[in-house]
């Protein structure tokens, strides 16, 4: 009976043991042999991030993967995404994908997730600033290529082009962009994407010259035929914002407006009743504006042909990227930085289904 006993012991920790085996073998999957995938946002009930979401879940739908994807419940809750990140990684994923709330909160689990050899692709903002080499790559809005759809748009608006082609020294045209800062990355970069992409256009019909802030100032206005004038409100504050539009409304010469992010509709907007100024028979029915991103606001300027159109991300395509990346790097293949792409949209396709996606309030 002993013998029997100690027998069934011995096979016991064996099993044990080869299941242990099996885990340690093979971290970081499912029960069913699915690699595992944290995607961790930056939030999770704000539409946009809605969208992420859905792009990242059918990007682990066709290459058979599982992903858990969470975030804090606002972003400001920094140690909420810690504490989220910390638990996922405690069971040894193949990858992660990240957007950062704070990159330096994160330094310790990149510096783990290194150690590990644990690929980490960044989406949306990333982590900016890695120095762990964790961070294999990021899937991203390229804020530049963004902003000049909406310049390409200008140049295939045939009043704009008409009233390029009949300015002069004398009689100058200005076309303007409207930015919250000079200083982050994403707004710098939508108005420098922007300017450069309508000073190629404009330059097609007439002399051209970038007046308003020495970051982008070029050429001499004095004999420019087009004028694109980079105005940065005083501060992000909605009424700075607002301010500014209206020193630019002012200017008799003003045929198109750019605003860079949603900050600078809803101030442009204030400055315009609400855009109802923009109306049919409003005082400023002639100017053709464009926005970025969207919003209530936004979206009905848009719907309402107030706004000639706005350029949109694309968050479903950040989301299905990281998990596409993610999978990639945790077979080992090298993998490399990724622009997600930009979409416009006006009133003849904002309700379209692959529209309506990208457009959150």
């Amino acid at each position: 009976m002993k013998k029997l006993i100690a027998l069934l012991l011995v096979l016991v920790m064996a099993t044990a043991l080869v299941a242990c085996n099996n885990t340690t073998d093979n971290p970081g999957t499912t029960d069913d042999g699915k690699l595992y995938i944290p995607v961790m946002a930056k939030g999770f009930q704000h539409q946009f991030w809605q969208a992420v979401a859905k792009g990242a879940q059918d990007a682990a739908d066709k290459y058979g993967v599982e992903i858990y994807f969470d975030g804090p419940a606002s972003e400001t809750e920094i140690q909420a995404q810690v504490d989220m990140i910390n638990k996922e990684l405690a069971k040894n994923p193949k990858a992660m994908a990240l957007a950062a709330l704070d990159t330096e909160a994160v330094g310790d689990i990149l510096a783990e997730c290194a150690e590990k050899n644990i690929p980490v692709i960044g989406f949306d903002s990333g982590v900016p600033g890695d120095t762990s080499g964790a961070v294999k790559a990021t899937a991203s809005t390229n804020n530049e290529n963004a902003a000049a759809i909406a310049a390409t748009k200008f140049g295939e608006h045939e009043g704009l082009v008409a009233a390029m082609k009949a300015a002069t020294v004398e009689n100058p045209v200005r076309i303007a962009v409207l930015s919250q800062d000079a200083v982050s990355a994403s707004v710098t970069g939508r108005t420098t994407g922007f300017v450069n992409k309508m000073k190629e256009i404009a330059a097609q019909h007439g002399t051209v010259a970038v007046i308003g802030h020495d970051k982008w100032k070029d050429g001499d206005a004095s004999a420019a035929s087009i004028i694109i004038e980079v105005a940065i409100s005083a501060t992000t504050e909605a009424g700075d914002v607002q301010n500014a539009a209206n020193t630019l409304l002012a200017k008799n010469d003003l045929i198109a407006l750019f605003c860079s992010n949603e900050g600078t509709v809803t101030g442009f907007l204030a400055a315009t009743s609400d855009g109802e100024d923009l109306a049919d028979g409003g005082k400023y029915a002639d100017l053709v504006v464009a926005g970025f991103d969207a919003g209530a606001g936004q979206k009905a300027a848009v719907r309402n042909g107030w706004f000639y159109g706005s350029v949109t991300q694309d968050p479903y395509h950040i989301g299905y990227y990281a998990v596409e990346m993610a999978v990639a790097a945790a077979k080992g293949e090298t993998v490399a930085d990724k622009d997600t792409g930009a979409q416009w949209y006006d009133s003849t396709n904002i309700d379209n289904e692959d529209i309506a996606l990208l457009v959150y309030d």
